[in-house]
């Protein structure tokens, strides 16, 4: 079964998700945040993360920055899950995003 790492710090966000993604078959990892994300990546690497763009103690520009330092970090394919509109993404490696409406 394929895993998805959901990284949001709106446990409404991360419960909607989940409902989606478990429908899809995928097993579900949840963080609040970057350093979580991270400490859960360092364990065992997703097949896949759902990504916030801004939460507390580490973003998620720098944790997929973090990330694709590790060994194996450019497997996980990243989807940014966000309301915000910036390139920046991109800079750190990213190929697209999803822009959620509020």
């Amino acid at each position: 079964m394929k895993t998805c790492l959901i990284v949001d710090d709106s446990g409404i966000i991360r419960k909607v998700a989940r409902r989606i993604l478990e429908s899809l078959k995928f097993q579900i990892l949840e963080a609040e945040n970057g350093e979580q994300a991270f400490d859960a990546c360092q364990r065992e690497l997703p097949d896949a993360i759902l990504l916030d763009w801004n939460m507390p103690k580490m973003d998620g520009y720098y944790f997929l920055r973090a990330l694709r330092r590790l060994r194996g970090g450019e497997r996980p394919k990243v989807v940014f899950c966000t309301t915000e509109n910036d390139v920046a993404p991109r800079r750190c490696g990213n190929r697209g995003r999803l822009v959620r409406s509020l």
